[in-house]
């Protein structure tokens, strides 16, 4: 077929129907000399750099447009392909070069569009071929390690499209790019480019689609007031500054404008309402805007309004009933008042699926109640919404009203109102009465929250032995008593378990030890009377057994690797300290380089999380960690009975931020181990038998700020050292052997003693001289002879 001009053999969608092997792409393609058009799209070649382009361009010196889009091709690309002096279209998306892209592509003469979209490239991109005449469409999107600037640009430059999407392109954005009078398309998402948006760019007048968000862009946002096609304005993510065009309230083609997570401020213009009727997603969150326009209650076609996180005010709630097509509205955070009107469930004629009003200043929600089936997830929490709790969204799969007023008990049959949810937390309100069994009904639930309330009662069994994709559950800060029974089932998928500040009694149930995925088990501030539970799962990562009755010693034959956080404190322990159970502690600061915050998500929950807290003792006081980070550890066995030498092996403990020892019957000195503790923020020795000096590697611990040694029977000198002059004297009080600052004690006198040499008590010139001890005497008698005499006299 030496006279075919355009070959497609193209399986794009149809996962390698194809594949290359016999005859392989040379054979295939040797004869085809005249061929202008080569589309192999998802066919399987499966060749290295050097081999297809060899095969290419040794075969087909016409070729026009090469399009080899997820091929499973390797690189390099081969400088061979520069002999394909008439390509215009190069299309190698999705394949896997690994390769810089060469300079010779500068000089395709005739090329048009350029697309390497997600294949691997690496290095620095050259600069000239964005400046290539004939060059219209470039796409370099999803290339992690690709670098590179954008150049000046020419006048009458014909490029139409520029993609440098989640690429490593920095720098600055030259006023050149107003010469780009063809532009319709630019998407610079995710790179990092610096300094502010070129004013050129508001005269683009072909410019359709402009995202630059997740960037580092400053200054003002140009006024893009000659682009009447405008259609699509992304800049989130950046550190804008000043107020917004009026010029973006009356383009009249604008479907997407999303300004969220800058520094915007001043007000906001009302839209022309004849002429402005496109706009169907408006998201002005986290900046420092306030009043909200009339004009933004008319939007016709508007489907989304994020104006969340700004400063925004209201004494009456926002008039959004006449948006007929709103199903997204987000108002959180921001300074509105007042009830919450009942017409806010007609929004969108009865459509809303989405509606957060958390961490305002609402007080109620009037009733009646006409919430849509539609809505999927509801948050209000974080207002002063007081009185019975209202209903709950049928078909939702996440709700939140916690951290409000409500009061009264929970619905008795609320489980069967939350057969689709997923994600529910009552938490921080004043509700009261027995935990409805009903909840066992709800056999989606990933996340049960009800903390913080006065619930009574007992722990209705089925909760963990009926939900099994229960994640979550907290129960803390309650009134809830009797024994935790063991009935949770084979198939447990708990994650974090807190049931602390409450009554509880009896022991922790063996079936624990199902829960295969717990991370977080709190049970604080109880009345558990039993043994330390060695049962509890490998993938623990925050133990709080604190102020209970727990006894015995603490000795398991197991290692929790991942364990970052225990408190065992205020309990009746006993025995010698081990530390082989937690060499998780041991990790260094490579682990620290992947830090994240312990939380549960799930694809059920939208996109949302639960995260996880715990209350720590740190510097003398108790601080509740909202976030805690996968790389903060604490030792806490504060105020119980163990006993012995500290062990030297605590010292391999090395991403320890907290250790508390206080209050138990430690003896021995202090090891010098500890010095290796190089993150250690926090060390509470106080209140054990500890004997000997203050080891001098305790100030290699630069980043120690609370030190408390009290009580001990420490002796010598305090190290000297800038981090030891920090701490006061109630760090050292109670050793009545110690010296130095910050005690007023001087050391000078027994400095003294160690460097005088051993002395002969028979040597004449070390005699006692009895004439000093005569005199000495004589003020002695005389001293207590006056001060009888005017006690004596005081009394008669």
């Amino acid at each position: 077929m030496r006279r075919l001009v355009s070959l497609d053999l193209s399986s794009f969608f149809s996962n390698y129907v194809l594949k290359i092997e016999n005859p392989n792409l040379k054979m295939l393609l040797q004869n085809l000399t005249g061929l202008r058009e080569l589309y192999l799209d998802g066919v399987n070649i499966s060749a290295q750099g050097s081999e297809w382009c060899q095969a290419i361009s040794s075969s087909l010196p016409e070729l026009r447009v090469l399009s080899l889009i997820n091929c499973s091709l390797s690189g390099p690309l081969h400088p061979s392909l520069s002999k394909l002096h008439f390509l215009s279209v190069v299309q190698l998306d999705w394949n896997h070069m690994s390769s810089v892209v060469p300079n010779s592509f500068a000089n395709f003469s005739h090329l048009t569009t350029l697309s390497l979209k997600e294949c691997g490239l690496r290095g620095s991109f050259p600069d000239m071929i964005f400046q290539v005449p004939s060059l219209k469409n470039l796409d370099l999107s999803l290339n992690d390690f690709l670098t590179g600037t954008i150049p000046q640009f020419y006048p009458n430059a014909s490029l139409r499209t520029i993609s440098l999407r989640g690429t490593n392109f920095s720098g600055p954005l030259s006023n050149s790019i107003g010469n780009l009078s063809m532009l319709s398309e630019i998407d610079l998402y995710g790179c990092n480019f610096t300094g502010p948006i070129p004013s050129t760019m508001a005269t683009l007048t072909r410019l359709i689609h402009v995202d630059m968000s997740w960037n580092f862009f400053t200054g003002s946002i140009p006024p893009f007031y000659m682009s009447k096609k405008l259609k699509y304005v992304l800049l989130d993510h950046n550190s804008l500054s000043g107020s917004i065009p009026q010029s973006f309230f009356s383009l009249p083609s604008l479907i997407t404008l999303t300004l969220s997570e800058n520094h915007l401020s001043g007000r906001l213009y009302e839209f022309p309402t004849l002429q402005f009727s496109n706009m169907v997603e408006l998201d002005l969150s986290s900046n420092k805007l306030g009043q909200i326009p009339e004009s933004f209650f008319i939007l016709e076609m508007l489907n989304t309004l994020d104006l969340s996180h700004n400063f925004f005010n209201s004494t009456n709630f926002p008039d959004f009933i006449n948006l007929p097509k709103l199903q997204i509205l987000d108002l959180s955070n921001n300074r509105i008042t007042g009830e919450v009107p009942n017409w806010i469930w007609e929004i969108g004629n009865g459509k809303l699926d989405y509606l957060n009003l958390s961490s305002n200043l609402l007080i109620g929600l009037q009733k009646p109640y006409h919430i849509p089936s539609s809505l999927n997830i509801l948050d209000e929490h974080s207002n002063q919404l007081h009185g019975e709790l209202p209903p709950l969204p049928p078909y939702a799969y996440y709700i939140d009203y916690s951290h409000n007023n409500f009061e009264k008990s929970i619905p008795l049959n609320i489980g069967n109102s939350t057969t689709y949810t997923s994600y529910l937390s009552l938490a921080n309100n004043s509700l009261s009465g027995a935990i409805p069994t009903s909840f066992c009904n709800a056999t989606q639930l990933q996340v049960l929250d009800l903390s913080v309330n006065k619930l009574s009662g007992t722990i209705p069994p089925c909760l963990v032995q009926n939900l099994k994709q229960l994640g979550v559950l907290n129960l803390g800060g309650n009134n809830i008593s009797g024994h935790i029974l063991n009935t949770f089932c084979v198939h447990c998928s708990l994650e974090i378990l807190d049931i602390s500040q409450n009554y509880l009694k009896g022991s922790l149930p063996v079936s624990l030890a199902n829960c295969k995925s717990l991370q977080v088990l709190n049970v604080g501030n109880n009345n558990i009377d039993d043994g330390f539970p060695c049962m509890l799962p490998s993938s623990l990562r925050v133990l709080v057994l604190h102020s209970n009755r727990f006894h015995g010693q603490v000795r398991c034959n197991k290692s929790w690797t991942n364990l970052q956080l225990i408190d065992i404190s205020s309990n009746n322990f006993t025995g010698y300290l081990y530390t082989k159970s937690f060499s998780g502690m041991m990790l260094g600061k490579a682990a620290q380089l992947e830090s994240d915050y312990i939380h549960y998500s799930s694809e059920l929950s939208g996109g949302q999380y639960y995260q996880g807290t715990v209350k720590v003792i740190l510097k003398g006081v108790e601080q509740e960690f909202v976030k805690i980070l996968t790389i903060f550890t604490a030792i806490d066995f504060s105020c119980n009975n163990f006993q012995g030498e500290i062990p030297d092996a605590i010292g391999d403990l090395i991403s320890l931020y907290v250790l508390n020892l206080s209050h138990n019957t430690f003896a021995g000195t202090i090891p010098k181990s500890l010095g290796n503790l190089t993150q250690l923020g926090s060390l509470d020795l106080s209140t054990n038998q500890l004997t000997g000096e203050i080891p001098k590697e305790l100030t290699c611990l630069t980043f120690l700020e609370a030190l408390n040694l009290s009580n001990n029977q420490l002796i010598g000198p305090i190290p000297s050292s800038p981090q030891f002059q920090t701490f006061s004297t109630d760090s050292f009080q109670g050793n009545t052997g110690l010296c130095g600052f910050p005690l007023n004690i001087s050391c000078r006198h027994t400095d003294e003693n160690d460097n005088v040499p051993p002395t002969n008590p028979y040597r004449k010139d070390e005699a006692i001289n009895w004439d000093y001890v005569s005199v000495a005497v004589g003020y002695v008698v005389g001293l207590g002879s006056i001060l009888w005499l005017l006690f004596f006299c005081r009394n008669f």
